[in-house]
């Protein structure tokens, strides 16, 4: 059943939690009194089209329906999540509060992204004060899965736990913080970085460039994947943390930072920020740096991803569930053995295109050797088999590119066996972009003892697998192009 959001207030953050909904399925439904509201938001919804579908190896649910109402009451018609993102002003939020739970859902969860405000301060005067917690995401919201979820102290119920098991669905992580405080975790310690780097510029150390530079080059990719903490274990060597806190802790009391001061916001700091700003990247647009942004994202992610390490442990958790009760789930004895196998449905992501503009001839082979992958899983060559010491080695590979792939484009993979008997095993894998055949790979591969590093028989159950697959698609016309020698007439 299609679920639905309710969006209060679409600006930058709003438009991103609503393209985040949208992608993974949920109609949302949106209220804004800017007339540019859905303008502005459908600018938010391509970018995140563009880059999020390639973030995971499983494609994205149907999108769900956006629509744009005329009230606040009627917007929430139906929500069993409301995300206010109106402006940082107390009694803004307060009489949007109201305005919701005159209306909503009692057992509909209200977030609020406010970047400071505490809870209490948020359910002061409200109905139902427990429903309203703050969430708090990070931009761009349809991509960054932190959200800082902070239900107030004592506030620990059943609609806490919806709300963190929602975030999960949406492949996002739910920073559950037990006490509240104001700018939560995550903005403090941007605002501490902020305020050094506003001393730097006004006392002429360093440009926003050279600012930017040293984050950029340096410690923000390791925080990018370790954090802050488990990064200084790493630098303390094999003597770990302890030995980093004593070698690093005296310098403390150094007169390293300014942290408790701000310089003040004159006309002339301001203009030299903006300046030093507008020379660093203003031959770029606002909406180039965007999808800048999000390109690269996409590509930090997923090679966090690969490793199942920080936010790509989260992608490759999202996609387990993604693929739970469909076919890119099943094991052999759930799937007919008539037809071809279905071993990929998945968006081509940004990362994946080349120089002429379309996917890049090596991802042709990754795509086919994934599908590869998910057939022998399927029969029972997975993980577990793998680590007892028996794998499929592949031996030969031939594959035509038939038509151009574009970033973008939803991709399904189908697979037949050839052959499958003793330690042979012949697939052909098609690839489609709807009924449009792109490309066709042919793969021979042979049975292999992980100790021996010989081949060898797989067990009996894989070859049972391997065998009924391999008789119920005999019985399938010949695939053109079988055999094919290179450079042959087409």
């Amino acid at each position: 059943m299609t679920k639905t959001a309710a969006i209060i207030g679409g600006g930058v953050i709003g438009g991103g939690w609503a393209a985040r909904f949208v992608l993974n399925g949920w109609n949302v439904r949106v209220f804004d009194p800017d007339p540019e509201a859905e303008r502005k938001i459908a600018e938010v919804m391509g970018n995140a089209r563009r880059s999020l579908p390639g973030l995971t190896d499983v494609a994205l649910p149907d999108e769900g329906v956006i629509s744009f109402h005329g009230s606040i009451q009627e917007a929430v018609q139906g929500a069993s999540w409301i995300q206010e993102s109106v402006p940082e002003r107390l009694d803004i939020k307060h009489k949007t509060f109201g305005a919701i739970q005159q209306a909503c859902d009692p057992e509909a969860v209200i977030g609020s992204s406010t970047s400071g405000f505490k809870p209490s301060q948020l359910q002061e005067g409200m109905a139902r004060p427990d429903q309203i917690m703050v969430a708090h995401p990070f931009n761009p919201v349809y991509l960054l899965p932190l959200v800082e979820l902070v239900p107030g102290e004592g506030n620990e119920g059943p609609l806490v736990e919806k709300a963190k098991s929602i975030l999960a669905s949406l492949g996002m992580y739910a920073l559950h913080l037990k006490k509240e405080i104001d700018a939560h975790v995550a903005d403090r310690f941007l605002e501490a970085v902020w305020r050094e780097a506003l001393w730097l510029v006004k006392d002429g150390i360093a440009t926003t460039e050279e600012i930017d530079n040293a984050i950029r080059y340096g410690f923000g990719i390791r925080w990018a994947q370790m954090g802050l903490f488990e990064t200084y274990r790493v630098a303390g060597g094999e003597a770990g943390m302890k030995h980093f806190m004593a070698q690093f802790g005296p310098c403390l009391q150094w007169p390293w930072t300014k942290l408790m001061d701000v310089p003040e916001f004159t006309d002339e700091l301001v203009d030299m920020i903006a300046g030093q700003s507008d020379a660093q990247s203003g031959h770029h647009s606002i909406r180039q740096l965007e999808r800048i942004r999000d390109t690269n994202l996409v590509t930090m992610m997923r090679g966090l991803k690969a490793q199942d390490w920080g936010a790509g442990a989260l992608l490759n958790a999202q996609e387990k569930v993604m693929r739970a009760g469909t076919e890119m789930g099943a094991q052999a004895a759930a799937i007919a053995a008539d037809r071809p196998v279905l071993t990929a449905h998945r968006t081509v992501p940004l990362d994946w295109t080349d120089y002429n503009g379309h996917m890049t001839e090596s991802r042709y082979l990754h795509a086919f050797a994934d599908a590869t992958d998910r057939f022998m899983e399927i029969i029972g060559c997975d993980a577990a088999y793998i680590s007892s010491g028996g794998s499929y080695f592949t031996a030969e590979t031939h594959i035509r590119h038939l038509d151009e792939v574009h970033a973008g484009a939803i991709i399904t993979i189908t697979t037949r066996v050839i052959e499958g008997a003793g330690k042979k095993m012949h697939l052909w894998h098609e690839m489609r972009e709807g009924d449009h055949v792109l490309a066709t790979g042919e793969h021979f591969l042979l049975h292999v003892s992980l100790d021996t590093r010989k081949p060898s028989a797989p067990s009996p159950a894989i070859e049972a697998a391997l065998v009924r697959f391999a008789a119920g698609h005999a019985a399938l016309p010949k695939p053109d192009g079988l055999g094919r020698a290179i450079g042959a007439p087409r």
